[in-house]
């Protein structure tokens, strides 16, 4: 290649690393243009089919170049602050996504709930089992740092007993709910909790997220990225994030038509939107796992699974409030179930240094199980 062909090429690799905001740009402008006029008059299942696929193809587009420009900004910044960047952009999108649908979709107390606990299971169960698993395959057994985890952990079950599992045994009101008073405690709770967690993470206890002796084993960690300034991604990482937020009521009127048209459970939009928003994320941690850097992969799939519980009840209960409407927080007998033993079995597996196969298999029997209950 001669040097003037050099520029061409670069040049012609920058717009299609960009496509997908391109895309959807053009999305949003369509939805902007015609939105109304599809939405409102939906009826049969193909037109409204060929919307949501549409509609999830350019959102998912975007999830992608979200976590593109969030790698990037993880080589420029380095650990924990990378994996903490991706993590806050895939929650903010997941929590715009299901304040969307709250605030659209037909009123339903237990909605806000389903999706967080969906995001759970497919994080604690789903990512989690696929990471261990393939990553004991090819490695056998990987080490990571304990102290992480049990940080991880030290948050994160209390906080989600707080606002999953103790709804459900309060008198004040029916059950599953939370008054006004323990709900503002609630939403203190969670800021409370997650913002001490950040300050530990990225400032007190940075060590514990991050595995030193391994650190020169991986001096390609970023081969592949096209590396500009930490302005320039932040951009561009803010860019693609906004027609996802804007085009998430239409999406959140597509799942709520589609699953009224099918006759399927609600939780099952919960189960659409984790998938949507977890995608890159979860592609993330399984090749981190698969590169033996189980301590990144950790730090993403607990990570997001704080997140949720620390963002998402704040936001569920706002609107709650703001809209004087009744949410339901506590889990029903099957789910809390799942939750308890899901939170047991990730406290056995994260408490040695060094997983292995059969820690993923577990995982993965009980996402199985997540899902098969689902439809029960």
């Amino acid at each position: 290649m001669t040097q003037s062909d050099q520029p061409k090429h670069s040049g012609w690799a920058a717009v299609r690393r960009e496509g997908g905001l391109l895309a959807g740009v053009v999305t949003l402008i369509a939805m902007v243009a015609f939105g109304d006029d599809w939405l409102n008059s939906m009826s049969g299942r193909l037109v409204p089919l060929l919307l949501f696929a549409w509609l999830f193809a350019s959102m998912l587009w975007l999830s992608f170049a979200v976590v593109h420009h969030a790698d990037c900004l993880a080589a420029k910044l380095g650990e924990p602050y990378g994996t903490l960047i991706l993590t806050i952009s895939v929650i903010v999108i997941e929590v715009v996504m299901i304040s969307a649908v709250m605030l659209t979709g037909a009123r339903n107390p237990e909605l806000g709930r389903d999706m967080m606990f969906a995001v759970l299971m497919i994080v604690l169960n789903g990512l989690v089992g696929v990471s261990l698993l393939l990553g004991g395959m090819r490695h056998l057994e990987q080490a990571h740092n304990l102290q992480g985890a049990n940080t991880f952990l030290a948050v994160l079950l209390p906080l989600a007993t707080l606002c999953l599992i103790l709804p459900n045994f309060t008198q004040s009101t029916a059950v599953g709910t939370y008054s006004s008073v323990q709900m503002i405690f609630a939403i203190l709770a969670s800021v409370g909790l997650y913002g001490a967690f950040l300050i530990a993470q990225t400032l007190r206890h940075r060590g514990y997220f991050q595995m030193q002796e391994v650190a020169d084993d991986h001096p390609q960690d970023h081969h592949g990225l096209v590396l500009r300034s930490i302005g320039f991604h932040v951009t561009l990482l803010l860019a693609n994030m906004l027609p996802i937020i804007l085009l998430s009521k239409s999406m959140a009127k597509l799942i709520d038509y589609e699953i009224s048209a099918l006759g399927a459970p609600v939780a099952l939009g919960g189960v659409i939107i984790a998938v949507l928003v977890l995608a890159p994320e979860g592609l993330a941690a399984v090749k981190s796992a698969l590169d033996d850097r189980l301590q990144r992969s950790i730090n993403i799939c607990l990570g997001s699974a704080l997140a949720t519980i620390g963002m998402t009840v704040p936001a569920i209960l706002i609107i709650a409030m703001a809209t004087d409407s009744e949410v339901v927080l506590g889990l029903g007998p099957v789910n809390s179930v799942l939750f308890v033993t899901t939170a047991v079995v990730s406290v056995v597996t994260l408490s040695g240094r060094k997983t292995n196969v059969i820690h993923g298999v577990v995982h993965l029997i009980l996402f199985v199980a997540y899902l098969v209950m689902l439809f029960d």
